[in-house]
């Protein structure tokens, strides 16, 4: 992906952070940064296979969560109202 659909998707991420991030995911072997030298500079990302095993393994948490987030709510109401 390129850097400006990753800031479009994470409306209300700063740029700095957003930055910082991928350079810390890049670090990290989970993904890597290419530049095509256009005008104005292409930047765009892309998930190693290591990136891409822990993409898969959230997943199954993001269902979860998904599937959940009802029940979640109510517990989270329930208690407060005690």
């Amino acid at each position: 992906m390129r850097y400006s659909e990753i800031s479009r998707l994470l409306a209300g991420v700063s740029q700095k952070m957003l930055t910082q991030t991928l350079r810390s995911l890049e670090r990290d072997g989970l993904l890597t940064r290419s530049v095509t030298p256009t005008v104005p500079v292409t930047v765009s990302y892309r998930l190693t296979d290591l990136g891409l095993s822990l993409h898969d393994m959230t997943r199954g948490l993001r269902h979860w969560a998904q599937s959940h987030m009802d029940e979640v709510l109510a517990n989270r109401t329930d208690y407060d109202a005690t």
